[in-house]
């Protein structure tokens, strides 16, 4: 009787083929380690062009540490989001409410009535109703039968309703010092930004729990072939579930991070997220259609995007010609990454 596939069991695998004829060509490849490499390799390329571009440009303003000091600090929060964004992806899914998750944390985390609770209040009020979206969303989702594009396209349009209900389109300022003093040069440690530090723990963490972790394997899993996975033992269910709320706690995270940074709080946040933490993804490596999925090269296309915005915000671009540059460079770096994997 014939056995049923083996899901793939790390986090750089991809999807099993069918059988081979033994007298078919060999096409060698080079193993799945080396291409990452490969991968991450030439997003450094990438990232080390534009810094040249941004000295180049604008020597003074780029690389005075302010502002780079800046650029961590704003790929801090989209980063955070795009850890989460990235093991979603990998099992095969796809989360468009990030954005507007955020939003409706960080306005709901500070309303009056939650920053009379002080820092306590406002980071427990962000994570929660992080969480609390990606439970729903892992609900629809998981046990609920709802294509991952409908569940999240659902919970934004409502997370977006939300909190302009909550705010009624207006800002809401932050009065709580301790929250303020985050973003502030004294609290910097080591002239690092506490907000570049927790990025630094999440994407630490992130890429432990996908690549020596048996959660890590199981999301591998269940992205490469969900029928092969279940057969093994796996929940897939369950697993999704757990999936859809790590990206909330992710959303819940950069919630905060995002009001430590803006001070305030308002319905307008995180627009466009989604769309940034899932190329920042896809530009790093992690594959679309899910079963291989990879932190640092999210990590590094997210760094690419911002220095990228960092560069034609100092040089006074239109935001047209940003993003008309935005998707000429993710083509790029997706062709070149190709190639050199080929050719490897």
């Amino acid at each position: 009787m014939t056995q049923p596939t083996s899901p793939a069991t790390g986090a750089e695998h991809g999807k099993a083929g069918g059988p081979v004829r033994e007298d078919a060509p060999v096409r060698t490849r080079p193993p799945l380690g080396l291409r990452a490499d490969v991968r991450n390799l030439s997003l450094l390329g990438v990232l080390a062009v534009l810094v040249a571009v941004g000295g180049f440009t604008r020597p003074e303003q780029f690389l005075d540490t302010a502002n780079l000091q800046l650029v961590l600090t704003q790929a801090s929060v989209i980063g955070v989001v795009t850890v989460g964004m990235t093991f979603v992806i990998t099992s095969g899914g796809i989360d468009l409410s990030v954005g507007a998750i955020v939003a409706l944390a960080s306005v709901w985390a500070t309303t009056v009535a939650t920053q009379e609770y002080g820092f306590a209040g406002i980071l427990f009020t962000a994570v929660v109703v992080g969480l609390g979206c990606g439970l729903v969303n892992g609900l629809l989702i998981a046990y609920g039968g709802m294509v991952p594009f409908i569940a999240t396209l659902a919970m934004l349009a409502s997370a977006r309703g939300l909190a302009l209900q909550i705010t009624e389109g207006r800002t809401q300022i932050v009065t709580v010092r301790s929250v303020l003093d985050l973003g502030v040069p004294d609290a910097y440690v080591l002239g690092i930004p506490p907000l570049v530090l927790v990025f630094a723990v999440v994407t630490a963490v992130g890429w432990l729990l996908l690549n020596r972790t048996t959660f890590g394997r199981r999301t591998v899993a269940v992205g490469g072939n969900p029928e092969a996975a279940r057969l093994a033992g796996i929940d897939v269910r369950r697993q999704r579930l757990y999936l859809y709320l790590l990206s909330g706690l992710c959303c819940g995270i950069a919630a905060f991070l995002l009001i430590v940074l803006a001070g305030s709080g308002q319905n307008t946040n995180g627009n466009l997220y989604e769309l940034d933490a899932i190329a920042a993804a896809i530009i790093g490596g992690t594959l679309l259609s899910g079963g291989r999925g990879t932190i640092t090269g999210s990590v590094l296309g997210v760094l690419v995007f911002t220095t990228i915005t960092n560069i034609f915000a100092l040089n006074n671009l239109q935001s047209d010609v940003q993003q008309i540059a935005k998707g000429a460079i993710i083509v790029a770096a997706v062709l070149v990454q190709r190639r050199t994997a080929a050719e490897h």
